[in-house]
């Protein structure tokens, strides 16, 4: 009911001479039933007494409604100095993100349809997300083709830009082992080394690369447990999204500010669904992106420092 209240001025539809409008209640529910279920658009028709092409249009129209109105003030920053104490805890200094990329099973894209075919051979696009220490996404990007570098993606966000140039997080720098270090996010041996952008040693390890390597991926767990509860509470998500292309990233944003809301608000989250979660994963693999070498001047010191610390 909150949402209806929030979504209400651009759900509210007039009626006609013909047939009395849904009211925006049963707008929303239909769009929350669709998207929390693997049923499909005649099981969800049925259950509303609608016709089937009308769930399709509704569920857009509160996909919209959703990123119009909350995506903007939920999938946001927040309090920094709570992200980086709650990464300290877990511990990883100055920390102020995870950062990965996930893939959202589609039906065949209508265009360029080679593009979204990922390294399982399945057709996908990518959700790439920055996740805080409690699991609540900060900043999202969703859309890309299956096929396209998660380093790639990354650098056409404005997240990097914004990065790049200093301005996503205060200046608040550390010292470790004689060397600043300014906020970083964490991410896999996918993303570029940057002052800013802590990763996994990789090639060869001794033990204390290795180490090393342990501290940020517990921490990098966030964003996978996050990516976990976002598909296991909106389960269509795992049903082949029958939508058009430029449809689908609405759908997705609206589901991770769904997301947001749920875990704010301490909505439960059951065993049942992980474990639906897990089979699916099974059936549709995570495809692992390349790893890549890249470094920025001065990152590989950070890291090494780090290493030292830990």
């Amino acid at each position: 009911m909150g949402l209806c209240d929030e979504l209400a001025p651009t759900l509210q539809r007039k009626d006609t001479r013909l047939r009395a409008a849904l009211t925006g209640e049963k707008r929303v529910a239909i769009a929350i039933w669709k998207l929390a279920t693997p049923d499909s658009y005649q099981s969800v028709a049925n259950q509303f007494g609608l016709g089937k092409s009308t769930v399709g249009i509704v569920l857009i129209q509160v996909c919209k409604a959703i990123s119009c109105i909350l995506l903007r003030r939920t999938v946001t920053l927040g309090n920094v100095h709570d992200i980086v104490a709650g990464f300290a805890q877990m511990g990883f200094p100055n920390c102020g993100g995870a950062i990965d990329g996930t893939h959202i099973l589609i039906l065949a894209a209508a265009h360029l349809a080679s593009e979204y075919v990922n390294q399982k051979g399945y057709f996908s696009m990518v959700l790439q997300a920055l996740v805080d220490h409690r699991e609540h996404f900060i900043d999202i990007n969703a859309g890309w083709p299956g096929k396209v570098h998660d380093a790639r993606i990354f650098r056409n966000t404005c997240l990097f830009r914004k990065l790049q140039a200093g301005i996503f997080f205060p200046d608040q720098k550390i010292t470790v082992v004689e060397v600043e270090m300014p906020i970083v996010i964490l991410g896999d041996t996918a993303y570029p080394l940057m002052l800013w952008l802590m990763k996994p040693y990789t090639g060869s390890l001794d033990s204390s690369k290795e180490q090393f390597n342990n501290w940020p991926s517990w921490c990098r767990m966030t964003v996978e447990c996050a990516f976990g509860h976002l598909k296991g509470r909106w389960r269509s998500l795992y049903g082949k999204l029958d939508l058009a292309n430029d449809s689908i990233p609405v759908v997705i944003s609206a589901c991770c500010t769904l997301h947001n809301i749920c875990e704010g608000k301490g909505e439960r989250f059951t065993q049942a669904w992980t474990l639906e979660v897990q089979h699916l994963e099974a059936e549709f693999e995570q495809p692992e992106s390349r790893a890549i070498k890249g470094a920025q001047r001065g990152a590989a010191r950070i890291r090494d420092a780090l290493r030292e610390q830990f």
